[in-house]
């Protein structure tokens, strides 16, 4: 059980750190990992970012995964305070939000 629950952490990590080098690679965005620990609140989503002025809150998931009540409510709680919000997958999920917002990068 241990060994699984590594695996599907080690998969949403890596997830995680390809989309963190995908924002921290485009001009006017920055991105960081929000670190699970005493100091953070259950529920926070996983990457914060702040791109063109816009913020954003990414739970990272892989695929199949679910949300829990608690990060649904966190998230919702965000988007009701204006900050851009999504659960991503992939790289390829954050990047859609990021070219909605105007990047045209690929």
């Amino acid at each position: 059980m241990a060994q699984v629950r590594a695996q599907k952490a080690q998969r949403e990590v890596s997830i995680q750190s390809a989309i963190l080098r995908y924002l921290n690679s485009i001009p006017g965005c920055r991105a960081r990992n929000n670190h699970g620990g005493p100091y953070s609140g259950a529920g926070t989503p996983d990457i914060t970012a702040c791109f063109r002025g816009r913020h954003i809150e990414i739970e990272v998931k892989r695929p199949g995964g679910k949300l829990t009540k608690l990060q649904a409510h966190e998230l919702a709680k965000w988007a009701e305070a204006g900050a851009v919000t999504l659960v991503a997958t992939s790289v390829e999920d954050v990047r859609k939000v990021i070219e909605g917002m105007g990047e045209g990068r690929t």
